[in-house]
């Protein structure tokens, strides 16, 4: 691809005349340059588009891999080590680098269209923080070479499992110490853009969802990825300076660890969750051709979401041998939550009735996040019930629940984003019926991939287990099978559908989507290099 299609993609000058009399005194840096130094909020967004597809693409792979191993009990290709190497580090490749970078990529983009900002508050700052991902990439992957392997203590790095294993485990704890930073520097440039940079005329309550939305999961960033930074550095010296914070033998309580981890590890749930809620409130009012049915108890559900998560770690740890009392407080606590989760539910749905609907791609994938999201929502509230969530502790209906939330919620969320905004960044319309099969194919492959989990969960199956009795042959069967579906859809998605609506395609309007509302529509398609250098009034 040369250098003239990539600009001409990404909106530079899209040979229309569009070439906007501001860009002219910007000598626009060309080739590896414009990337290696962007500052431009569009061009660094495009940068974590791209690092959290390549990185959703490893991860998936590795899903493959633990998948082939569980086609049939027995040990078919790798050693228990290696595999519990592989499940720990497929999530942490999906939760850092696939799911979070592509939220902060969507914020980078669509934050300062949507604002009316001409760029993010800390331009250079924002260029740090996304270089920082790919060296914390190679980091993470390049473990698995390391003498040992990689860490295999799961995506939680449980002590004292953490605290035995050889050097992948520090390379871990390094690629998340940089993912952290990253991660806590995209947090405080996108408050301070959206608190300080909106066009005259836009309070906060005329924000577009998406905007309130990343704001409090911005503020959540910063109060948690400090936390999971302690949980970690005490792992380290756990293992190198000789403390004993979760080494019983010196005085320490693994337990600790599980305590401090998951005062990081609820909230950063909402932390993957809350911005997929943002861009499914942008879309279904504009596929409905209405608005956004009670916008300020939107607003208030987002905040009281965020501000629950914080008191309701320990319903991951109801059997380490808690109090009863404690257990009580933590079950309430959790059902309590589902309350503001119902209110948005309920108001999308509002939203929708009696609209005048219409289903392309992206209002497909809305309406397939609501209802496979809420069926995840409620497995949620199943394990929130203690005895419930005792039996279940570890097994594979937990495995079906999160993915039902993480990938048919967030991931959802983000291909609904693409398909909803692409014609903004590249300036082409997608094809409409490779949308439609990629989300057909998605919705079905999934569930054949992770209902069949509920199943081998209710009966006993454990996960992180490379083996398994055959009464449960059939299910892992079908989700393998499901699974490999899954991932070749995905491959699907990105060779015949970003890719050609990069390369060229139908040209979009200014305004691709009629019910479609907010500033990003008022820029031409693709958006240009500079946007809102005057910044526009809001009446």
């Amino acid at each position: 691809m040369s250098t003239n299609t990539i600009e001409h993609a990404h909106g530079i000058d899209d040979g229309h005349g569009h070439e906007h009399a501001h860009d002219d005194h910007h000598a626009q840096p060309t080739g590896f340059r414009r990337w290696l130094f962007a500052t431009n909020h569009k061009d660094i967004g495009t940068l974590y588009l791209w690092f959290s597809i390549a990185m959703l693409m490893s991860g998936g792979v590795l899903a493959l891999l633990i998948r082939a191993e569980l086609f049939q009990p027995g040990l078919q290709f790798f050693n228990p080590e290696l595999f519990n190497q592989l499940t720990t580090m497929h999530g942490l490749m999906m939760v850092f680098g696939a799911i979070m970078p592509a939220f902060v990529g969507f914020a980078n983009w669509m934050i300062p269209l949507q604002i009316g900002a001409s760029d993010m508050a800390f331009a250079r700052m924002n260029n740090f923080s996304f270089w920082l991902l790919p060296p914390a990439a190679i980091l993470l992957a390049s473990s698995f070479l390391a003498p040992g392997g990689a860490t295999a203590a799961g995506w939680t790095l449980y002590a004292p499992l953490s605290t035995q294993m050889g050097i992948g485990m520090d390379m871990g704890i390094f690629a998340i110490h940089l993912m952290g930073a990253s991660s806590i520097m995209g947090a405080i440039n996108i408050i301070t853009t959206i608190l300080n940079m909106r066009a005259p005329g836009m309070t906060l309550m005329k924000m577009p969802m998406f905007c309130w939305t990343w704001l409090i999961t911005a503020y959540l960033l910063i109060a948690v990825m400090p936390v999971l930074a302690g949980a970690i550095t005490m792992t380290l010296t756990d293992r190198h300076f000789g403390t004993s914070f979760f080494n019983a033998a010196g005085g320490g309580d693994p337990i600790m660890y599980q305590h401090i981890f998951w005062f990081f590890g609820h909230p950063e749930v909402y932390i993957m969750i809350l911005p997929a809620f943002g861009i499914i409130s942008q879309i279904i009012p504009a596929f409905a051709r209405k608005p956004l049915f009670g916008y300020a108890s939107m607003v208030y559900a987002t905040a009281s979401i965020a501000i629950l998560s914080f008191i309701v770690w320990a319903h991951h740890m109801f059997t380490t041998g808690m109090p009863v009392t404690g257990q009580l407080f933590f079950m309430y606590a959790t059902m309590l939550i589902a309350v503001p989760t119902g209110v948005k539910v309920f108001n999308w749905i509002a939203t929708m009735w009696r609209g005048s609907m219409t289903f392309e791609t992206p209002m497909l994938f809305a309406v397939g996040f609501i209802f496979v999201f809420t069926m995840g929502g409620f497995t949620g509230l199943m394990l929130a019930v203690t005895p419930v969530d005792i039996q279940l502790q570890d097994t594979y209906y937990v495995v079906a629940h999160f993915h039902y939330v993480l990938v048919a919620g967030s991931l959802f969320a983000m291909f609904a984003g693409f398909y909803y905004w692409s014609p903004k960044w590249t300036g082409f319309m997608y094809s409409e019926g490779r949308g439609k099969f990629h989300f057909w194919g998605s919705l079905v492959t999934f569930n054949i991939t992770f209902f069949p989990m509920h199943f081998l969960g209710l009966a006993g199956m454990p996960r992180r287990y490379a083996d398994y009795p055959a009464q449960f042959t059939d299910f892992n069967m079908l989700a393998s099978i499901g699974a490999l579906g899954f991932g070749l859809m995905q491959a699907y998605f990105v060779l015949f559908i970003v890719i050609p609506t990069i390369r060229g395609g139908k040209k979009a309007e200014a305004k691709p989507w009629e019910g479609a509302e907010g500033l990003e529509w008022t820029v031409p398609s693709p958006a240009p290099f500079h946007t809102f250098e005057t910044p526009p009034t809001v009446k």
